[in-house]
């Protein structure tokens, strides 16, 4: 099904299941401990062998030479592999990082060797006797001292939209500040983990994956095998972020270990190799200058960033947002990559906005002080219809009535604008605000339903579910359009033999599979009208029957057979109507601050969405709250601390890299407006996981300001850099 036109009415408006706060599907077995994650399929293989990955000791530098005599002589083990014994292992598409060191040691705990032994202690024990030799070279571990090309990488092209300079230096109020976003760690709850096994030349890998089809084409290019070859399972990931994009080194190492010992390998990664083996939001540094008159209308926006990463590797984008989220006729917006010798930088929930947002709304919060304008206010005054990069018009923009409904459901008016002038005892109170925008990407998806002669409907697509409820949508909008009560439905994900979807990235997994699904069910839906002899544009399906002309016809008996078999899936044009796809929100924050220690303490936070039609309010709401956490995160303590004599990240584990929890926050809320995109697919949807992050440090970090008159531009927002401002 080709969707390029505006979608009419359809099944889905009627809402009786899509639109519905749906359970998830897939909880009671989670709950039970039924759901099996990727390190837990004992027994699809039988003869299953365990690997441990030994990382490198060093950051940057030349691998001399490897001892494993000792390891191979240890007790239970099967076999050590490096990349003398390993076989050919190319390189895939999306990761910069190779996943084995044959020789230069690109960054600390890239892999070496893997140990394969009976049994999990025997492996780690073994990997401990694993003697390597270095070369260690001066690396490049600190972006600010790196090295920036005068060119922009190629995926980040340079922006200028009217005299930026001439507008800025006219302007009537300025601001022009620099500043840092730290590096950050995805520190998901299920480590990557992957159970790998060969077959007469096949490989199958059940793993811990994103995207289905990114890993089949990245473990084709690595194997040097057809993707018919492969196959992938991966029906429940403990959690991404983008982290879990496509294979790393866990899948290539097992795989290659079961090639070459000819048994079953699995491999978990240790908590503490996950923070340097794998990738990570990148540390940024980045200008923002903001001119505007006297009225606050926004003459001149200037944002340029500053990031690095390893050869290959993408930058981070942080100047995203900017493009199209507020007014302004003068634009400049620059981006620049170093070359840094740290762990992979790529893909963290929401890049380029998240780190984007957490210093440009900071920027606007300052630019409303100097003008002596209520920060909602400015932004008010600089919305536009129109994206001021591409100059094309919003599908739809509901960006005014979020900062509108926030400020009234918040008490915003309640706000003082004089930082650190309202104490509730020991405590300085403070309120902020920062506005949210995140694309609204989509990409092609497919499904296959079969309606069985039980009644039952199975719908299979390669479709992920990273915790994020797709089980439940999914099934939602198959119910919907053939008019069957979810307990009718079973939902199949995860499975590289299954059609090929959109996956779990980037906010367009929900939309983006829904409509596959609408699809599929579409093209059922007509087979079954044919089948009964009925006019599909005058049927309706509702409550196991096909009603057409007065007639009411159970759906079982139109099956012929064991099954009735479809298969579609959406092909979104890739102009999209000439417009421009986004979604918008604005986040408020109370802190509270001890006036005598600077501990901050956050009592409630406010997100208000628009998002398309949201398609389960709560699995969404369980979306963006936990969206509003990591922003917390972000905001207050979460930063990967980088060793710069040795070259990688020194709180590599739970205990040190500190992450927040819902019990940080006593009380958060979330408003979705009423927002349906005829435009974005037949679901009117969009997407929302990653809108819930973009913009909530710089809430944070502007309600901290409020309270105590403590200005931070160095993120996180800790005690130290609290403490000297408090008044005394």
């Amino acid at each position: 099904m080709k969707f390029d036109q505006p979608a009419g009415t359809n099944p889905i408006d009627r809402q009786t299941v899509i639109g519905q706060p749906v359970d998830r599907i897939d909880g009671p077995l989670k709950t039970a401990g039924q759901a099996r994650y990727a390190y837990e399929q004992h027994d699809v293989a039988p003869g299953q062998l365990y690997g441990v990955i030994v990382g490198a000791a060093i950051g940057y530098g030349r691998l001399l030479d490897i001892d494993t005599d000792r390891a191979r002589a240890a007790p239970g083990v099967v076999t050590v592999v490096t990349a003398r014994n390993a076989g050919r292992l190319g390189k895939g598409e999306f990761y910069a990082a190779l996943p084995l060191v044959s020789d230069v040691v690109s960054h600390y705990h890239q892999a070496v060797a893997v140990v394969v032994a009976n049994t999990y202690e025997q492996a780690r024990d073994a990997a401990r006797l694993v003697a390597v030799r270095y070369d260690r070279q001066a690396g490049a571990f600190d972006l600010k001292s790196a090295h920036f090309p005068d060119e922009p990488p190629s995926s980040s092209p340079d922006t200028d939209i009217g005299d930026f300079d001439a507008a800025f230096a006219g302007s009537a109020v300025t601001v022009n500040e620099v500043y840092e976003t730290p590096d950050q760690s995805h520190a998901m709850m299920e480590p990557h983990a992957t159970v790998a096994t060969w077959n007469a030349g096949k490989l199958t890998i059940w793993t811990a994956m994103q995207i289905v089809s990114w890993g089949m084409r990245d473990l084709s290019r690595i194997f040097d095998l057809p993707e018919s070859d492969i196959r992938i399972i991966t029906p429940y990931v403990g959690g991404g972020f983008g982290g879990k994009a496509s294979v790393l080194s866990d899948a290539v190492l097992a795989a290659a270990a079961s090639r070459q010992c000819g048994r079953p390998v699995k491999i978990a990664l240790e908590r503490s190799l996950m923070f340097n083996n794998t990738s990570h939001r990148p540390a940024t540094r980045q200008r923002v200058r903001i001119g505007a008159d006297r009225s606050g209308r926004i003459q001149a926006i200037g944002h340029e960033t500053w990031s690095g990463n390893l050869v290959g590797g993408p930058a981070e984008r942080s100047t995203i947002p900017t493009a199209s989220l507020y007014a302004g006729a003068n634009r400049l917006m620059r981006t620049r990559l170093a070359r840094l010798d740290l762990p992979e930088g790529n893909a963290m929930r929401a890049p380029g906005e998240a780190p984007g947002l957490m210093a440009f709304e900071v920027a606007m919060d300052e630019l409303a002080e100097k003008l002596g304008l209520d920060p909602v206010e400015l932004r008010l005054r600089n919305d536009t219809d129109v994206d001021p990069t591409s100059g094309k018009r919003f599908s739809t923009r509901r960006f005014a009535d979020c900062l509108r409904i926030g400020a009234e459901r918040f008490g915003w008016g309640r706000r003082n604008s004089v930082p650190a002038s309202v104490i509730d005892g020991d405590e300085l109170v403070g309120l902020g605000v920062a506005s949210a925008i995140r694309g609204n990407n989509v990409t092609d998806s497919a499904v296959r339903v079969r309606l069985q002669a039980s009644g039952r409907l199975i719908v299979e697509t390669d479709m992920t579910d990273i915790g994020t409820g797709s089980y439940t949508i999914i099934g939602q909008t198959a119910a919907e359009m053939l008019g069957l009560p979810l307990d009718q439905v079973d939902v199949r994900l995860g499975d590289s033999t299954f059609p090929r979807a959109s996956g779990s990235l980037g906010q367009r997994g929900a939309n983006s599979a829904t409509s596959g699904t609408y699809a599929a069910c579409q093209l059922l839906r007509d087979t079954l009208c044919a089948a009964a002899g009925a006019d599909p544009a005058r049927s309706e399906f509702r409550e196991g029957h096909l009603v057409h002309d007065g007639r009411r016809i159970p759906l079982q008996s139109l099956v012929t057979g064991r099954e009735v078999v479809a298969e579609d899936g959406i092909e979104f044009d890739q102009a999209r109507g000439g417009l421009a796809h986004q979604t918008f929100g604005a986040h408020f924050c109370e802190v509270r601050i001890n006036r005598f220690t600077g501990e901050v303490r956050v009592p409630r936070m406010l997100a208000v969405c628009a998002a398309g039609r949201i398609l389960n309010p709560k699995t969404a709401r369980s979306q963006v709250i936990g969206a509003m956490t990591m922003g917390l995160g972000g905001a207050l303590m979460e930063s990967l601390a980088v060793d710069l004599r040795l070259g990688y990240f020194v709180n590599h584990d739970l205990a040190t890299y500190e992450v927040p929890v819902h019990a940080d926050i006593i009380e958060q809320d979330v408003i979705f407006l009423d927002d349906l995109d005829p435009h974005s697919s037949p679901m009117k949807a969009k997407g929302v996981s990653e809108l819930g992050i973009s913009g909530v440090a710089a809430a944070v970090a502007n309600a901290i300001y409020n309270a105590s008159g403590a200005r931070v531009r160095q993120y996180p927002v800790t005690i130290e850099k609290i403490y000297p401002h408090l008044p005394v």
